[in-house]
């Protein structure tokens, strides 16, 4: 069990990391970039999806290893676990979605809970940076008054 604490910790910080490097690269790049600010907010929707997608799976390696190599918890029919059951189950956790077709066993259980907690986070400060951003592009439209 201390392993997988271990485990969590290390996910939200390498997520942290990775999500504060996109925004931080966005709000870089965005003032340089010279398109039209409805192409700058999706230039900002793709790259936090992207990071999302890294995120989630980070997260999926992190359970396939857990399973498999540690045999630390179970994910769903052992028969059929793979990585593909991994990464489905950790995008329905980590946006908290939560069909419930593929329950987590032992261990494991504490870090679907991190990793739902942890999205639920960076899904929030990804819209907020969108909702900022697109503030932005709007005050700098030619012909709109501030």
């Amino acid at each position: 069990m201390l392993f997988v604490v271990l485990v969590c910790l290390a996910l939200l910080v390498l997520t942290t990391v990775i999500h504060y490097e996109v925004l931080r690269g966005l709000s870089v790049a965005l003032p340089r970039l010279r398109v039209r600010p409805r192409a700058k907010l999706i230039v900002v929707i793709i790259a936090t999806f992207l990071a999302h997608v890294i995120e989630i799976g980070l997260y999926a390696l992190a359970i396939y290893g857990l399973v498999r190599v540690g045999g630390l918890g179970t994910l769903g029919d052992s028969a059929r676990f793979s990585f593909d059951v991994s990464l489905y189950f950790s995008a329905e956790t980590y946006t908290s979605l939560g069909y419930g077709d593929v329950v987590p066993g032992g261990a494991l259980r504490l870090l679907a809970g991190a990793e739902a907690l942890n999205g639920l986070l960076l899904i929030g400060w990804s819209a907020s940076y969108a909702y900022i951003a697109m503030e932005r592009f709007w005050n700098d439209m030619p012909g709109r008054a501030g």
